[in-house]
């Protein structure tokens, strides 16, 4: 289920719908009751990129070993 979700990022307002997941996700890097600047919107994007790759590399060697039975 999406929902509206305002960030304030450099004393500006932006509203967008996120899936809860994204959001809970999201939620742990960016605080919604105050202004981030833009160097925590990088370092929060930089973090979810991390567990991103990280996640996909745990899939991709779980996958390898399946494939070999």
């Amino acid at each position: 289920m999406s929902k509206q979700v305002t960030f304030h990022i450099n004393n500006m307002a932006y509203t967008v719908n996120l899936d809860e997941e994204v959001l809970e996700h999201l939620t742990k890097y960016l605080n919604l009751d105050k202004n981030n600047d833009t160097k925590e919107l990088l370092a929060a994007y930089i973090r979810l990129s991390h567990e991103y790759k990280t996640f996909k590399k745990d899939v991709e060697q779980i996958t390898d070993k399946l494939s070999r039975f």
